[in-house]
């Protein structure tokens, strides 16, 4: 424990620590909010959360939480193999389906425990099973920019074979350049071996960058691997891109099945947690025996089943996204002018989804920005200092307002002006 206690200590004298802060109070992207190191109490307006179509306070998601509350209780106290199974996570698992255009559908407490799931149903199968072998190795290739929930499970997919799972053959792991299909097939045409099973791992919208996956190259691509799998980590996707908000396949005009008739098979990772305004993952596919190995998988049985009030929350709220396709043209219309309202100032703004980093000077600590705009114009957005290079991560949602909008970039620019000493060179005196 000392060790701990030195690391931490020098983590906080680097200025690595996150600034820390308590919600007490939301109405819409109002937020009331208590700074802990001073305990001082402000009302600030966010653009750092990622409830992207507003429903978190949606009243009908709401009473349907609450309605799941009295019928089921507050936890189903088990895992669903066993006996946390209810009739709303069959619905649930129903609704995303239709959403996503695949009939299988598997729940799970969160993106990460979903992940590494399907790595070890995928990979190793989960649980050994009389007179069956595998002896095909698997090849996953990953973009160098995914999130850290596929990181980390496909980390531990090559790292468990022959471990905890030692009937099942090597994983091997490459990763390819941020969306570079030329480099993707260069590595598959490196790596992949005769009987490989091959697995291509993506983000839709990267969440640090902003931008989206060019699903299509990559289909052209892994159609001369037949039988690869392509899972698409839609957690920034779904209600944000597409003309109704189904994710990547619908933004660019193709759907699922497209992929299965080139020989791909296509998973889809949903979360709840930023359009569902709930909390949890799902897998999709539509390979039927999939569903039943993912539920025996040991982040499946190891766990509780998603409660009552969260299954019933994200229910509501993929019913609503998809009866209401107005919300996704909102979100869609506030993110196209909050870009072109920052690039008119002059700010570098990546990406091209509602996920707006803004890369800062080199000279500017991106704590100390975010710091300035909440003290100086009660702005709440986020810092990015040490798992990317240096920015400001602003994310639009639905209820934004174009005043709302306007004092964002008001205060930007302000606090840009306040921090930015631009270096005099001989050249310019």
């Amino acid at each position: 424990m000392e060790l701990i206690q030195d690391y931490v200590q020098r983590w906080y004298k680097s200025g690595l620590d996150p600034d820390e802060y308590i919600c007490y109070q939301k109405q819409g992207n109002f937020v009331e909010i208590e700074e802990v190191a001073t305990g001082t109490r402000i009302k600030v307006l966010s653009f750092c959360s990622n409830d992207v179509l507003g429903l978190v306070q949606e009243e009908a998601v709401k009473q349907a939480a609450i309605d799941a509350i009295l019928k089921y209780g507050t936890s189903n106290s088990s895992c669903s193999v066993l006996s946390g199974r209810i009739d709303l996570h069959r619905q649930l698992e129903d609704e995303i389906s239709a959403f996503k255009h695949l009939p299988y559908t598997q729940l799970f407490m969160n993106a990460w425990m979903a992940m590494q799931a399907l790595m070890d149903a995928f990979c190793h199968f989960a649980i050994p099973v009389p007179g069956f072998q595998n002896h095909r190795e698997t090849l996953i290739l990953t973009d160098v920019l995914n999130h850290g929930c596929i990181v980390s499970a496909i980390v531990n997919a090559k790292t468990r074979s022959g471990k905890v799972f030692s009937h099942s053959p090597g994983v091997r792991v490459k990763a390819y350049r941020h969306c570079d299909v030329e480099n993707l097939a260069s590595k598959l045409s490196r790596h992949a071996r005769p009987n490989d099973r091959i697995m291509v791992v993506s983000d839709a919208v990267f969440s640090m960058d902003g931008d989206i996956a060019p699903l299509p190259d990559m289909l052209s691509v892994l159609q001369n691997y037949p039988g690869s799998v392509l899972v698409m980590d839609e957690a920034h996707a779904s209600g944000a891109i597409g003309a109704t908000g189904r994710g990547i396949y619908e933004h660019f005009e193709i759907l699922p099945s497209d992929a299965i008739q080139k020989g791909i098979a296509p998973l889809i990772m949903t979360t709840f947690s930023k359009f569902a305004a709930s909390a949890g993952a799902a897998i999709s596919s539509h390979i039927a025996e999939l569903k039943p190995l993912l539920n025996v998988s040991p982040t499946s049985i190891g766990t509780i089943s998603l409660p009552p009030p969260t299954t019933a929350a994200a229910l509501e709220s993929i019913r609503i996204c998809r009866k209401s396709p107005e919300l996704v043209k909102k979100l869609q219309e506030n993110t196209r002018y909050l870009r072109a309202r920052l690039a008119e100032h002059d700010f570098d703004a990546i990406g091209e989804t509602n996920v707006i980093p803004v890369i800062l000077p080199l000279e500017i600590n991106p704590k100390v920005f975010a710091r300035h705009i909440m003290k100086d114009h009660g702005i709440w957005v986020s810092p990015i200092w040490f798992v990317a290079k240096p920015r400001i991560r602003i994310t639009a949602n639905a209820l934004h307002t174009v005043e709302d909008m306007e004092r964002l970039v008001t205060a930007m620019v302000a606090t840009r002006n306040l921090l930015y000493k631009p270096k005099i060179t001989a050249m310019s005196m």
